[in-house]
């Protein structure tokens, strides 16, 4: 998927070190702005998505819908480390250091974290889904463990599809292979294409359930963080897809006349990932920073996450039944 940012990526290099990265072009300008812009925010994002981690791995009790928002802030995450290395590196490269091959690698592991957040919202909005179409069948009929297999199988199948695309193209032990590597991209590109209308067919749904059917489904706050966390992978972490899906099938287009929007989109992407814990927060916190009430980042996440009306604000603590697909009860 990313054949022509790769060449893009190396033209640049050879560039950069042919003719000493002055900074004083429009392009170069733009990069070492955008490569600012990725670092601050990336620092950000990694407090953020770190306290998210440390609270939903070692502070609370883990559910089916907690399990799935610990792996997708696992994955932003790593997205995040992967865009500061990344602007580390162009920023050593301006002192005529070629880092060219590393910089290629963090490209294509950066599609890792993107695969797994993807598929992470569209399991997570199928489930939602699914609980609000046939509530009683998927009560009965879902596996107790299922969530930690879907996202075992999610992250062990990124990975050995991005270890090929490495393999294939010449990163690691082998030689390229521009076919395979083109097979590769094709099969990631299906897929991508696949969760996202999968992603937003249920979103839709659920959305639509929630505002035909508001008496009998009370909107919650767990379909509120659902709702503004695919929204942000909408506006901010689509355009890396679209943009990348599309140069792989128009390389007959000049790289250099698409190099603001790639810049633009990269950047995106630094604030889909640190986006997400500021919602869990914001939604967790919205009531209570109405009453001027101070709660633990604990009680935040954990009211960003349940599923009952929030009619009794209140009260600090989560309800004893936070997911009705969990069977578990939340510890505060």
């Amino acid at each position: 998927m990313n054949v022509t940012v790769t060449a893009w990526v190396t033209e640049c290099t050879q560039q950069n070190t042919s003719d000493s990265v002055d900074f004083q072009g429009p392009f170069n300008m733009a990069l070492l702005i955008s490569n600012l812009l990725k670092f601050i925010i990336s620092l950000v994002g990694l407090a953020g998505n770190a306290v998210v981690l440390w609270l939903l791995g070692f502070c609370m009790q883990r559910n089916a819908f907690t399990i799935y928002i610990l792996n997708l802030s696992g994955a932003d995450f790593v997205c995040l480390s992967t865009h500061l290395v990344s602007s580390i590196m162009s920023f050593v490269r301006a002192f005529k250091i070629d880092f060219s091959k590393q910089l290629r690698v963090f490209l294509i592991t950066f599609v890792l974290p993107y695969i797994v957040g993807l598929n992470i919202l569209t399991t997570i909005s199928t489930e939602r889904c699914l609980s609000v179409l046939k509530p009683i069948w998927y009560r009965c009929h879902r596996p107790k463990h299922m969530s930690s297999v879907v996202c075992a199988l999610i992250w062990a199948l990124s990975l050995l599809l991005i270890i090929l695309r490495m393999e294939f193209n010449g990163l690691l032990f082998g030689e390229s292979d521009r076919y395979l590597y083109k097979l590769i991209d094709f099969s990631i590109a299906t897929w991508l294409i696949f969760s996202f209308v999968l992603l937003f067919g249920t979103s839709l749904e659920l959305l639509t359930r929630l505002l035909c059917d508001f008496q009998k489904l009370k909107l919650t706050k767990i379909y509120v963080t659902i709702g503004l966390t695919v929204l942000v992978f909408l506006l901010c972490g689509l355009p890396w897809g679209i943009y990348n899906f599309l140069l792989c099938w128009m390389s007959i287009i000049s790289t250099m006349h698409l190099l603001i929007p790639c810049l633009v989109k990269n950047v995106l992407t630094c604030v889909k990932s640190c986006a997400n814990p500021i919602v869990y927060f914001f939604v967790g916190s919205y009531r209570h920073q109405q009453r001027q009430q101070r709660r633990s980042l604990k009680v935040i996440v954990q009211r960003a996450l349940q599923d009952v009306p929030d009619e009794d604000g209140s009260q600090g603590s989560p309800p004893q039944e936070t997911l009705e697909i969990s069977g578990n009860t939340h510890v505060t």
